[in-house]
């Protein structure tokens, strides 16, 4: 998740991609979301295995941020909002 291109990233996982999305971008999350205002799905992967995402999630957070933008470019180089692409 973020606010913008280039601006602030969110990073997380879990199990039902849609309605956590559509949660964070109505503000229904106290936290860091609704804080920074990330509303914009910009990226996701998706895995079979819960824990290989976790896994996955806590590699990425030691990332620098130039990596995840990075990737995030890569596949997305608009910074397009990826949520309408869930259905």
């Amino acid at each position: 998740m973020a606010n913008r291109r280039n601006g602030t990233l969110y990073l997380g996982v879990t199990s039902d991609l849609a309605a956590r999305t559509y949660q964070h971008r109505n503000g229904l999350i106290d936290g860091f979301t609704k804080d920074h205002d990330c509303k914009l799905l910009v990226w996701f992967e998706a895995y079979e295995d819960l824990q290989e995402a976790r896994h996955r999630e806590l590699r990425m957070k030691k990332w620098k941020r130039a990596w995840k933008i990075e990737l995030i470019e890569r596949d997305n180089p608009q910074c397009r909002d990826l949520f309408e692409t869930l259905f």
